[in-house]
């Protein structure tokens, strides 16, 4: 067995609730076929933490999605990437994704540059790729170095942010593809009286990452398990759920376009969403 010990496990990123069988019956099936590989110190079961930036960081990380900003940045060189799943929401592209820029049906914005000024954005967090980073990109050309945004409120999550949109608390948010359609599909009251305005610039989807420190035949492991997921017949309908149509196998570099965005915001004179 190669590098026994305590290891972690989870897939936060798109575990909503009414999901959470299906992500249960994926993470079980990894397992088993990491077992089958010969690797020790599995845990039982994935994972639900509260604390995922402590999550990413821990060394005993078998394997866990994060967000691509994080990867790009605060994470860069502290985690190894495995693989990027693609998903079959409007909005992806293979491993490619954008968010959808979602509005009151009633507001009578046609474009983004009709919310100048005016509008409140509902942001997920200042760490989210979706939710700011592509935002922030799609914002900088227009905003011509000002303040672009009425008011910026952070609520925790794209679900939160649907509902502040609906409440009238905010009038933008920037909703990860993949969440809307997953909510389009299990909890459609999320998007009642919402319309998309626009969609972002993308960039590569929600990444897989496992600890730096493991070595790379754990790696391959981890690789050959994920795509033993897409060729049970047994684990359709999870995938399906779940949207998940195959994993890419990236190379970190391809992530760097996340930072670049972020750069580019900066050069335009709009360094932080506002």
């Amino acid at each position: 067995m190669r590098n026994s010990g305590p290891r972690r496990l989870a897939l936060p990123m798109y575990d909503l609730p009414e999901l959470e069988w299906a992500t249960g019956a994926l993470a079980a099936s990894l397992l088993a076929g990491l077992s089958n590989a010969g690797l020790g110190g599995l845990p039982q079961a994935r994972e639900q933490p509260d604390d995922l930036p402590a999550l990413w960081r821990d060394p005993s990380l078998l394997l866990a999605q994060t967000c691509g900003y994080p990867l790009a940045t605060t994470l860069r060189g502290q985690v190894r990437l495995v693989a990027t799943p693609c998903y079959t929401a409007p909005g992806c592209d293979g491993p490619q994704m954008c968010s959808a820029i979602v509005v009151r049906a009633d507001d009578p914005a046609r474009d983004l540059a009709g919310l100048r000024g005016r509008a409140v954005c509902a942001l997920n967090g200042h760490d989210s790729n979706s939710g700011m980073n592509l935002l922030r990109a799609a914002v900088a050309p227009l905003a011509g170095g000002e303040r672009f945004f009425r008011d910026i409120v952070v609520t925790g999550s794209h679900a939160a942010s649907l509902g502040a949109v609906q409440a009238g608390q905010a009038d933008i948010a920037a909703i990860d593809c993949v969440t809307l359609e997953l909510l389009r599909r299990v909890r459609p009251a999320a998007l009642a009286g919402l319309r998309v305005l626009d969609w972002t610039p993308s960039s590569p989807g929600l990444p897989l990452v496992m600890a730096r420190g493991r070595d790379a035949a754990d790696r391959a492991a981890l690789r050959a398990a994920l795509d033993g997921l897409l060729l049970d017949p047994a684990l359709a309908g999870a995938r399906d759920a779940l949207l998940i149509e195959r994993f890419a196998f990236l190379d970190e570099e391809e992530y760097a376009i996340i930072a670049e965005m972020e750069r580019e915001a900066g050069a335009l004179g709009y360094p932080v969403l506002r």
